[in-house]
């Protein structure tokens, strides 16, 4: 979540797969995290052995009372590992290690592994404070989420009012479904669940269509991600067993899987590559020659022209996908990604500027080429 409060340094972090994996890896853990559209049991079940639901949402204030429409119960007395948050930015991460916490016998790296057996006999708030004030995890959780390159403090200029987003985990413990929301004092008991079918998945479903329904119809105001073993290990293992069985069509499938799994990471690379770059050198390159060539102004034109072009198709998928939504909760099939696919701005408000600086420069680049 993010505030105007003291952030320590944390970085506002992009609700994205591919950043998560990245931070998991860096951590040395052998889990990936993927997009889950919806909550049936086929997107489910294709996502197994899920370890974890992070659940992005956005923040609004308790009642007066106190009270929220949650659900579940507070469990002051919760045995498992949870954490506060102390510091603004860092519940990305903290949703992250709160899931980790509570996996039993998890491979980690060496400075993970140190941190929570450290951590693991502290109270809550402790926990936060000593997670949020370990500087290589500071480091790591700042990689794919780099600083603005430009600072209008000392400016006088007015504060906008954004909307705060927020990262909470739910996760089997102890027999029972837990949501970990590290702005919350207790884990949330969301109740035991049967080990037979879907398990906790089906009470996790569930809990957070009851937070859904706290949302209008047609809100875009949430999406989740699924924590699960890396399956290509698996894959692997697989193709091997059928390609020395001779079995062809067996193999060829996996043989296709293992091949999108490799393209959505060479991808996640490449998009991660672009989050630790500073593209403002370039921009200026360009922007400093199409002025001297007299092209700028048709520049700048082009990119509004674009900028218009992309907020009336947004427009268009946004009615659109309410109509879906509104279809779909009646037939009680519910989505989750409360937002169209190319967006990636939830969790970080400066990505959908970053986008159009991007639109700006492509404008701006093929101008200067023609």
């Amino acid at each position: 979540m993010s505030v105007d409060d003291e952030t320590s340094g944390w970085q506002l972090t992009e609700s994205d797969p591919g950043v998560f994996t990245e931070l998991l890896k860096s951590l040395g853990v052998p889990l990936i995290v993927d997009d889950l559209y919806s909550l049936d049991s086929d997107s489910l079940s294709a996502l197994q052995p899920l370890r974890a639901l992070i659940f992005l949402f956005k923040w609004i204030p308790t009642s007066s009372d106190g009270t929220t429409q949650r659900g579940g119960t507070d469990d002051p007395d919760f045995a498992g590992f949870f954490a506060h948050q102390v510091v603004n930015n860092a519940c990305a991460t903290l949703a992250v290690l709160n899931a980790l916490g509570n996996i039993p016998s998890l491979p980690t790296g060496p400075q993970l592994a140190e941190l929570l057996q450290f951590a693991r006999g502290l109270d809550p708030q402790t926990r936060g404070l000593v997670i949020t004030s370990s500087d290589w995890l500071r480091e790591m959780h700042n990689a794919l989420s780099p600083p603005s390159a430009f600072s209008l403090d000392g400016l006088g200029l007015p504060k906008k009012t954004e909307d705060a987003y927020h990262f909470v985990v739910y996760l089997p413990a102890m027999g029972a479904l837990y949501e970990l929301d590290g702005l919350k004092p207790h884990a949330l008991r969301h109740g035991a669940f049967d080990e037979s079918g879907e398990g906790w998945l089906k009470t996790a479903r569930e809990a957070i269509e009851v937070r859904i329904n706290t949302y209008p119809v047609g809100a875009l105001e949430f999406s989740l991600l699924a924590l699960r073993d890396d399956p290509l290990p698996s894959l692997q293992s697989q193709l091997e067993h059928y390609q020395a069985t001779g079995d062809s069509a067996s193999a060829s499938e996996v043989f296709s899987k293992i091949s999108n799994e490799n393209t959505k990471r060479e991808r996640w690379a490449f998009e991660n590559s672009l989050r630790r770059h500073n593209h403002v050198g370039l921009v200026q390159a360009l922007l400093l020659a199409l002025a001297k060539g007299g092209k700028l102004s048709a520049a700048e034109e082009g990119a509004r022209k674009a900028m218009k072009e992309r907020i009336e198709q947004r427009k268009t998928r946004v009615k659109t996908w309410m109509k879906i939504k509104a279809q779909l909760r009646e037939a009680g099939s519910f989505p989750v990604r409360g937002r169209d696919n190319d967006s990636r701005s939830f969790c970080n408000p400066a990505s959908s500027s970053r986008v159009r600086c991007m639109e700006l420069l492509a404008s701006a680049t093929a101008c200067f080429l023609s």
